[in-house]
């Protein structure tokens, strides 16, 4: 009997079919297991939010915790970066390196001025309107953004030159992101500075939040458009990943405060000072040293005037010049006062949290006076004193002839020590002897007048 092809044909197909559909049945849920997987873990990840705190002046140090964080919440892939900020003012230079980081930023970066008291002033005002979202939260206020010279009074030309450049550059940061530009450039020309409730009716700002958990969920779905594209904001209930300062910032920032500067480089000029007075010491030197380092390192971020720093350095070599020249005080008045007047110098800036009190200063100054007074002075004592030791420490001294005393020799007792002994004048046994001069172990005496 033979077979229909027709048959062996439609046989073949339908185990060609049912493999096919054993495959797709053992395939299709491994890929939907794949893709919720997957979606998950997308979800995960951009349900993620960095959150950080810059409280104070905007110097290298905050610059560099901000640029570190926006490149970590990069790397993280997370939702987005909060700021929370509250700054009355600081550096133009780390401002603007802080306003690049954020414009240059993958991650959507929200300015968030928090807590309630908080302000968002001069270089603030910039940072604010470089955010992708800017909130505030109730009782706080942004503005003052004119711009102040940090090293020496600026004359008319000048400021006009600095202040069109800032009132240009905020004009645009406000445009880039859809704010009122008119009012960012009063800001800056007027100084002008209004509250959270102000600021959101004018649209300088885009929402008032009380904290960050309402934040989060009022910008959740917002779109924005970041340096790679529109981003759409996932952060409602997103996982807070809250970044503090490490011990590094905070000491940079410590040492980055006048108040501090000053007294670091007051103590490092004690301690070189010290050291050159008591060579051999070592831990003076060392530590003076460092207290400069460090005080260098702070003036770099800070509206330092050298000619204050020359002015104070004056002062201290005038109370160290009172020592060694008679002028019945009058240099120790004159290194107060150049040292006061240097120290009001030192740093010029208007901003008070960039200038020393007086309260600092006087005490310093008088401290110093006493310091350097009173260790030169003691130092330069030693030096004149005469040696009291050794062979050296007999001239001078006193002592009664042992027995009779020519040029050709004798003997006297000297601090009770027998020694050897010769005179150009003839002298009687028991009378009182002077020591002129000492040659090994002999010396030259003469009869005590």
């Amino acid at each position: 009997m033979r077979s229909d092809p027709r048959s062996d044909s439609s046989g073949i197909t339908r185990a060609i079919r049912d493999i096919a559909k054993g495959i797709f049945l053992c395939i299709l849920p491994t890929a939907c297991a794949a893709l919720f997987l997957s979606s998950a873990f997308s979800a995960q990840q951009i349900n993620k939010v960095v959150a950080i705190t810059v409280d104070g002046v905007i110097n290298p140090v905050s610059a560099e915790f901000i640029e570190k964080n926006i490149s970590r919440a990069s790397d993280m892939n997370a939702g987005a970066l909060v700021i929370e900020l509250d700054t009355p003012g600081g550096l133009d230079t780390s401002m603007r390196s802080i306003v690049k980081a954020i414009i240059g930023s993958r991650v959507p970066v929200v300015v968030y001025v928090y807590p309630s008291g908080a302000r968002d002033a001069s270089a603030g005002v910039f940072i604010t309107m470089a955010a992708h979202i800017a909130a505030m939260a109730p009782g706080t206020n942004i503005g003052a953004a004119h711009p102040v010279s940090t090293g020496g009074k600026m004359d008319k030309t000048m400021s006009e030159k600095v202040t069109n450049d800032a009132a240009a550059y905020i004009r645009s940061l406000a445009e880039k992101n859809g704010r009122n530009a008119d009012w960012a450039e009063e800001a800056v020309r007027k100084s002008v500075s209004i509250t959270e409730s102000e600021a959101l009716k004018k649209h300088v700002i885009d929402l008032v939040s009380p904290d960050l958990k309402s934040l989060l969920k009022e910008v959740d779905g917002k779109k924005v458009m970041t340096a790679f594209g529109e981003k759409t904001l996932r952060t409602a209930g997103a996982e807070v990943a809250r970044e503090q300062m490490g011990w590094r910032y905070r000491i940079l920032n410590f040492i980055s405060d006048p108040s501090v500067a000053y007294m670091l480089m007051l103590l490092g000029f004690y301690g070189i000072f010290f050291e050159f007075t008591n060579p051999g010491t070592i831990f003076p030197g060392v530590a003076g040293a460092i207290f400069l380092i460090l005080a260098f390192y702070s003036f770099q971020t800070l509206p330092v005037n050298y000619a204050g720093l020359l002015l104070i350095i004056l002062g201290l070599v005038m109370f160290v010049l009172e020592i060694k020249i008679i002028s019945h005080g009058a240099l120790t008045i004159g290194g107060i006062i150049s040292m006061v007047i240097g120290s009001l110098m030192l740093f010029e800036s208007p901003e008070p949290m960039l200038r020393l009190s007086l309260y600092i200063i006087l005490p310093a100054v008088i401290m110093t006076a006493l310091f350097f007074s009173v260790t030169f002075s003691l130092v330069y004592r030693a030096h004149r004193r005469r040696p009291v030791t050794g062979s050296e420490g007999l001239v001078g001294m006193e002592g009664t002839a042992s027995s009779e005393i020519t040029q050709e020799g004798g003997v006297v007792m000297v601090r009770g020590e027998i020694w050897s002994a010769s005179s150009d004048e003839a002298i009687g046994k028991g009378e009182k002897v002077t020591v002129e001069a000492v040659s090994g172990l002999k010396i030259k005496v003469k009869k005590r007048r």
